[in-house]
C-alpha cells in the first residue's frame, strides 16, 4: 500500500522492475506480520506503508515517508539497514558486509547498488536511494520528512 500520490510512480517502477526481470523477493502487507517491520525484513518482504509506533526506527510518524505511504524498502534481507539503536545490520549483517561478494552469488541480482537496475528504476522516476543518516540498503523514499513525489 502506497499512498495516492505515488502510486502511478510505484506501479511504473515496479513494472520496469518485473520487465527487467529484477528479482522480488515477496510483496505482502506489514500487516501479515502484526505490523512488526523486523519480522516483515526478516522474512525479505518488499514492502512501502507501515504506521510508527514512537519506539520504532523512522518515527515520529508525521514525518515518515514510511508512515506516509511515500517509502519502499526493497528486499531487505539483501539489502539491509544499520539500526542505530544497535549500530548493527538488519535483519542479517551477512549482506551488510558483503555487498561486492553478493553481487557474484545466486541471491545478487537483488542486491540493490548504485547504477543497478532497482536504484535505476526508483531514481529515474525521482526517488531517493538512501534518503537518511545511516546505511539503508533497501530503502527508497520522496524525501524526508515526507513529502509528495517531485516530478521532473
Amino acid at each position: 500500500m502506497v499512498n495516492a500520490d505515488v502510486s502511478a510512480s510505484v506501479a511504473a517502477v515496479f513494472a520496469r522492475l518485473y520487465r527487467d526481470h529484477y528479482p522480488v523477493h515477496s510483496i505482502v502487507p506489514v500487516e501479515q506480520f502484526g505490523g512488526d517491520d523486523n519480522a516483515s525484513m526478516a522474512a525479505d518482504n518488499t514492502s512501502a506503508f507501515n504506521c510508527r509506533r514512537s519506539g520504532q526506527a523512522n518515527a515520529p510518524s508525521a514525518a515518515s515517508p514510511h508512515a506516509n505511504g511515500r517509502a519502499v524498502d526493497v528486499n531487505p534481507y539483501e539489502n539491509p539497514w544499520v539500526d542505530p539503536r544497535c549500530a548493527c545490520f538488519q535483519p542479517d549483517a551477512f549482506y551488510g558486509s558483503h555487498r561486492v561478494v553478493a553481487l557474484s552469488t545466486p541471491a545478487g541480482r537483488a542486491v540493490i547498488v548504485k547504477g543497478g537496475t532497482a536504484w535505476r528504476a526508483f531514481t529515474s522516476a525521482g526517488w531517493t536511494w538512501q534518503d537518511n543518516s545511516t546505511a539503508d540498503y533497501q530503502h527508497f523514499d520522496t524525501g524526508y520528512p515526507s513529502r509528495p513525489l517531485r516530478q521532473s
